[in-house]
């Protein structure tokens, strides 16, 4: 094989792989999801549906698959179930979350309640692990496989796919990090469905209407910003290599990295998203529905496919901010707000350069690196794809000649 460059031979290695594999000639079974063996049978049944239907069926497959994989749904269902069963006590203003309209919060009661747990973390565990492989099947197949020979058109790095050995160890870990998820969610669901203590409250009446529209926002910046430090810390040296390099491992990420996470930092993000619940009054709607959009916008995030945010979306940045972090590594560290990285100077910019090697999020001036770090990084950077970005131009598109302007001014 002849090639021009290390660069080009190793895309046209890629390239002539994948090829095969979409023709059949190479079949690893425990590498993709059960989708892959029956494509031509789903395809044939899936074109007869008109074209919006087959859109919107695919989005909501997102969506549930994005609300129900850590088990979060169990919770939200004991809380929608409680809001219905009101007691006498609580119909009174006194409720099981110790929350008093009259007199504020009481002091909690510090035990766990967990009759009945059994039942509710098997539900929990089920219903993850069916859409996990149902419905991440489904994408898989929908985006990875139905589309393969498109992927100028949908994915944001085109040109490269995670290798087989990384889509089954991705797929090994995540599965074993749900039952993580499912053995937390149902924990705080059987606290809650015994009437353990907790700052959740079930009737709007119970706080003033300003605090009804302000928790909103409030839960929002509160996970989301939290959220931005636990990732940045966790790419501080000692963090990065002992724990989040796992998650890490998949440069081109898929709808399955979402949950491949070493299993401490699960643990870790889980407790966290969920403190909103003990630390200051919420109602179960707002905490439920910003759990659902934070969730959903996870497997967006991490599905590789080059999604944009909507126009009523300012604050959210499109699924090639969270790609490129895989791409790049110690850079854009939030989630579903990317003001804070831009707050905090770990925004990505054009005049710097981001590897594996680089930490705390602010790259190296381009002037100031070697000629194979900038020959590495201009190639990286041809490789995602324009119509992930607005315009449908790439953000940080950088030629030769524009790099020794750079290093002559």
């Amino acid at each position: 094989m002849t090639c021009e460059s290390r660069f080009g031979c190793e895309r046209k290695m890629t390239m002539d792989d994948d090829l095969a594999k979409t023709k059949g000639l190479i079949r690893d079974p425990m590498a993709v999801t059960w989708t892959e063996q029956y494509s031509e049978t789903i395809d044939k049944y899936w074109n007869k549906l008109p074209k919006f239907v087959s859109s919107a069926l695919a989005t909501m497959a997102v969506f549930l698959m994005g609300v129900t994989v850590n088990g979060e749904w169990v919770l939200m269902l004991v809380h929608f179930i409680r809001s219905l069963t009101l007691d006498e006590n609580e119909m009174l203003g006194e409720n099981q979350s110790g929350v008093n309209a009259t007199l504020g919060i009481r002091m909690p009661k510090l035990e766990f309640k967990m009759d009945g747990y059994l039942p509710v973390w098997l539900g929990s565990a089920a219903v993850s692990y069916i859409m996990y492989f149902g419905i991440g099947g489904f994408l898989h197949w929908y985006f990875y496989v139905r589309q393969r020979d498109k992927a100028h058109e949908w994915k944001c790095q085109p040109n490269t796919w995670l290798p087989a050995d990384l889509e089954r160890h991705e797929i090994y870990l995540g599965s074993f990090c749900l039952i993580l998820g499912s053995t937390l969610s149902a924990f705080f669901a059987t606290h809650i469905m015994n009437g353990g203590w907790s700052m959740v409250y079930y009737r709007f009446s119970d706080y003033p209407w300003y605090w009804t529209i302000l928790q909103w926002p409030a839960i929002f910046i509160y996970q989301d910003y939290l959220t931005y430090w636990h990732h940045r810390i966790y790419h501080t040296p000692f963090l990065y290599k002992n724990f989040h390099k796992l998650h890490h491992k998949y440069k081109q990420p898929t709808a399955f990295s979402v949950t491949a996470i070493h299993p401490v930092e699960f643990v870790h993000m889980q407790l966290m998203l969920s403190s909103p619940m003990f630390l200051f009054p919420i109602h179960w709607i707002p905490y439920s529905v910003i759990a659902m959009y934070t969730y959903y916008h996870g497997i967006i995030d991490h599905s590789g496919i080059n999604f944009k945010a909507y126009w009523w979306q300012p604050w959210q940045p499109d699924a090639i901010f969270h790609d490129n972090h895989h791409q790049y590594f110690h850079v854009n560290f939030s989630f579903n707000c990317s003001l804070w990285d831009k707050i905090h100077g770990t925004y990505r910019r054009k005049d710097r350069i981001y590897h594996e090697d680089i930490y705390y999020g602010r790259g190296k001036d381009i002037r100031e690196a070697s000629v194979q770090e900038v020959a590495e990084d201009l190639h990286q950077r041809t490789t995602e794809n324009p119509l992930a970005f607005r315009g449908n131009k790439r953000e940080f598109d950088l030629s030769e000649d524009d790099v020794a302007k750079l290093k002559v001014h």
